[in-house]
């Protein structure tokens, strides 16, 4: 199962960023320890190798310290901001279109969830039916179920982080969940998977 991870809080988040972009190493390693685990988990959802997913976090850091360094350095949202990097990172090696290995999005639906009642529609259908009717979802459904639900982002942090505006969002998120409800309402699954 995938864990749930806790994303620093954005008082703390803002003053990591402000230190680091004033050239505090210890500010920066602060950040790698608390956005590397959630990173790593978005990549990993996206690319399914272990290893490759590693090499795809280190490089979205390496991104950040070159940013810290360079004319334009993230300002405002650290998260937002290193999702950005990290969709990117994954749309350069795998293409941006690409749908959810269907390992890691086994394991992603099996995730313990909060009360939200979308989550709580899939929970309550069996896991195989959540996974096939996940399947069928465009990439950008995929993702957008990932980045909210998965990984608890707001509305404008995905927004940001997909280069959509947040009512995009919502009508993705929308979409997305309509149609899985759609597909298990009518039995439109293959069993096969």
């Amino acid at each position: 199962m995938i864990p749930l991870l806790i994303l620093p809080d954005l008082s703390t988040e803002d003053r990591l960023l402000a230190q680091a972009r004033g050239g505090d190493q210890v500010a920066i390693m602060r950040i790698y320890d608390a956005y590397f685990a959630p990173i790593y988990q978005y990549i990993r959802l996206r690319v399914g190798e272990a290893m490759t997913a590693e090499d795809l976090a280190a490089d979205v850091f390496v991104t950040l310290i070159g940013a810290l360094r360079g004319a334009n350095p993230p300002r405002d949202s650290l998260r937002g901001w290193l999702f950005k990097v990290a969709r990117g990172t994954v749309a350069d090696y795998y293409g941006a279109q690409a749908k959810l290995p269907e390992t890691i999005l086994d394991d992603w639906i099996s995730a313990p969830t909060d009360e939200q009642p979308e989550v709580q529609f899939l929970q309550t259908v069996s896991n195989q039916r959540a996974q096939n009717a996940v399947r069928m979802l465009a990439a950008d459904q995929q993702e957008v179920l990932v980045l909210r639900f998965g990984q608890q982002l707001s509305l404008q942090e995905t927004a940001d982080i997909m280069g959509k505006s947040v009512s995009a969002i919502k009508s993705l998120q929308w979409r997305a969940v309509e149609t899985l409800r759609s597909i298990l309402a009518h039995g439109s699954l293959e069993e096969s998977a």
